[in-house]
């Protein structure tokens, strides 16, 4: 008998493979290494494959999937609870082999590769903007504590770095020694991130359904291809506050005894990365709102007015996520809601 499904633990050079046939009788039970994995699969007829969603699964997922298996990614937290007591390699395996079996079991699609090149591009971006921040950090609060201060904001930063780039008398020359190189580096990854932003531009120019998430009011150009990047055309996710709570933006439940009870604080699940940049883009949306209310949704107004500022940026948020899923499964354009001034008081 041939086994009709298996489970890999994947690693860098040792992968533990299970397999079990119908019956779930275990057929399979070794360690290959990484040269021997296509090999091994090649000879294998089509079967099904779980994996948990972890480093290099996408890459092994498209492989195994070329050799005509059908390979299902699966959260980390979800399989371990089918992991044996006593963790192994061959345990783990044999978890992802029974976890896949399980009809309610969620899985995670097996990324392209213009995808993870685009998720890549992003999280060079992001650590560079890090980078950059800690270096204007440092900056301002080596010259702080020798009593130089500037206005906030980048107009600030800038007038400090023409200040060391000048050797200002003002700078103790000792100190210069030291802010000389924070500030060549600053300025080397401020042209980086500006290399990254155009070809994030560029990138969105190219794809009509990223061209369309722009028109969203706090999605722009970074918002718009980290979305698509993340999920695609989101046909995983079964309505747009499922889509929000993937990314962690809808509050967390705590229901016992028949009694149904939600935090008032977000769950902060799933992808970090893009519901930081959507709740930034709130921040900057709902901020130019408040200077001129015409500009905002009678919604986003009435929440403005009852509810404390940060928690209206999480809700315009989630919002946010709702439209981006249901732009990007149904392919039309956004619909500007019809704007009404404030009504006096």
């Amino acid at each position: 008998m041939q086994a009709i499904r298996f489970g890999i633990d994947l690693a860098k050079n040792v992968f533990q493979v299970h397999g079990v046939d119908a019956s779930g009788q275990v057929m399979v039970r070794r360690q290959l290494r990484r040269a021997q994995v296509v090999k091994f699969f090649a000879a294998q007829p089509p079967a099904l494959i779980g994996m948990e969603a972890c480093g290099s699964a996408h890459h092994w997922g498209r492989t195994l999937r070329a050799l005509g298996h059908e390979v299902k990614l699966m959260p980390p937290a979800y399989v371990k609870p089918y992991v044996p007591r006593n963790k192994n390699d061959v345990r783990d395996a044999q978890g992802c082999c029974e976890a896949v079996s399980r009809p309610e079991m969620r899985f995670v699609p097996i990324k392209t590769v213009e995808q993870q090149w685009a998720r890549a591009l992003h999280r060079a971006r992001n650590l560079m903007v890090r980078q950059r921040t800690q270096l204007a950090n440092a900056i301002r609060g080596l010259l702080y504590e020798m009593g130089q201060t500037s206005a906030q904001g980048a107009a600030g930063l800038e007038a400090l770095l023409q200040r060391i780039e000048a050797s200002d008398e003002a700078i103790p020359a000792a100190l210069l020694t030291c802010l000389t190189p924070l500030a060549r580096q600053w300025r080397a990854l401020d042209v980086e991130i500006g290399q990254l932003d155009k070809q994030i531009v560029n990138g969105v120019k190219q794809d009509q359904a990223a061209m369309r998430l722009t028109k969203i009011p706090s999605v722009g150009p970074v918002i718009a291809q980290a979305a698509i990047a993340a999920i695609g055309d989101g046909r995983q996710f079964t309505s747009g506050r499922d889509f929000a709570a993937w990314l962690g933006l809808t509050r967390k439940s705590h229901d016992t005894g028949g009694k149904h009870k939600l935090t008032g604080h977000i769950s902060r699940a799933g992808d970090r990365d893009l519901r930081r940049l959507l709740i930034l883009g709130a921040s900057s949306w709902l901020r130019q709102v408040r200077a001129k209310p015409d500009r905002g949704s009678p919604w986003i107004r009435g929440l403005l007015a009852r509810r404390p500022v940060k928690v209206a940026v999480v809700a315009q948020a989630a919002k946010t996520a709702r439209i981006i899923w249901a732009m990007l499964t149904s392919g039309q354009e956004y619909r500007e809601q019809e704007h009404r001034a404030p009504v006096a008081a």
